[in-house]
């Protein structure tokens, strides 16, 4: 149970459900499988998988969700096919021109006419509740998926007050002050990875990789204008990851020592190594997210 991305949102009033109301209310929303003629269905499952059968797992004061989309794939070249293949027969039929309009409807019915026979995919977003601290975080690589997974739960509980992150002074302007010559914070190392923005919205794109950051060419580009909008950093010898400037993180790595740690203190019960990996993740997520906040200011305002 090891994050790999982290979208940060803060509670704006404190989290004071039990965990047996939530349990029962996280129920009510509970994954369905795709029924023969349904496109999608998204609902919580157990974060324990097969071995719990609890919409909510608590470990350490901190709690795991997960959600389940499930979602049937039909290629849109099969769909276009099909419809100009009736489109055609209908042409040829009743010697006239099937128009937009007409086709925009056998399309619906070519739909559903095949979601009994397409393939599915099923995907999985986690985010664990951290009450005492004010944080909700979702393992997850893109903005939507996150929104998704809080469209949920707030519709799950009746309210989500959380906000996305925000810090006092801009994590770009200050990445970029980094690269320049300005000391990073104590724990943090900068790594060989950046992408450098113009300001404005086509504004050139740099990306660097296995790039000495500090060298000549990074620093011409800084000369010229460009903010680091994504850097890679080391967070005291536990993490590695990709800092975006919005906050977000992304190809999260924890280190062979924490790894190394989680294993020693596992269990052949795999419920038990869950649980372990779980809480000794939140442990050292605990400790990162307020010094991630205060290499940029602190929050923005706090919340609770």
């Amino acid at each position: 149970m090891w994050f790999k991305n982290l979208l940060i949102y803060r509670f704006t009033s404190p989290f004071t459900l039990d965990l047996d109301t939530l349990e029962a209310q996280l129920e009510g929303q509970a994954f369905v499988p795709c029924g023969k003629r349904d496109t999608s269905k998204y609902g919580w499952v157990s974060p324990m998988g097969e071995h719990s059968d609890q919409f909510a797992h608590t470990a350490a004061g901190k709690t795991l969700l997960c959600a389940r989309r499930e979602e049937k794939i039909i290629p849109a070249s099969v769909i276009r096919e099909l419809v100009e293949k009736k489109a055609a027969e209908i042409e040829a039929k009743e010697n006239r021109q099937v128009f937009r309009k007409e086709k925009d409807a056998l399309k619906e019915e070519v739909l559903f006419d095949c979601l009994p026979q397409a393939f599915s995919r099923s995907s999985k977003t986690y985010a664990y509740i951290d009450p005492k601290a004010g944080w909700f975080i979702v393992d997850a690589a893109s903005t939507k998926k996150a929104e998704d997974l809080c469209s949920l739960l707030r519709d799950s509980l009746g309210s989500l007050p959380v906000i996305p992150a925000q810090t006092s002074e801009s994590p770009s302007i200050i990445m970029t002050s980094w690269l320049r010559g300005e000391d990073a914070p104590a724990k943090l190392d900068i790594l060989d990875e950046c992408e450098m923005r113009e300001p404005g919205e086509d504004g050139g794109i740099i990306r660097c990789k296995r790039q000495d950051l500090f060298g000549d060419e990074v620093s011409s580009h800084l000369d010229n204008g460009k903010l680091v909008h994504k850097l890679a950093v080391e967070w005291d010898d536990q993490l590695k990851l990709l800092l975006n400037d919005d906050l977000s993180v992304k190809r999260l790595k924890f280190c062979e020592a924490l790894l190394t740690e989680a294993e020693d203190a596992g269990s052949e019960d795999p419920a038990a190594k869950l649980d372990a990996d779980f809480a000794l993740m939140c442990a050292t997520l605990t400790d990162f997210l307020p010094q991630l906040m205060n290499y940029f200011g602190g929050n923005k305002a706090e919340p609770i």
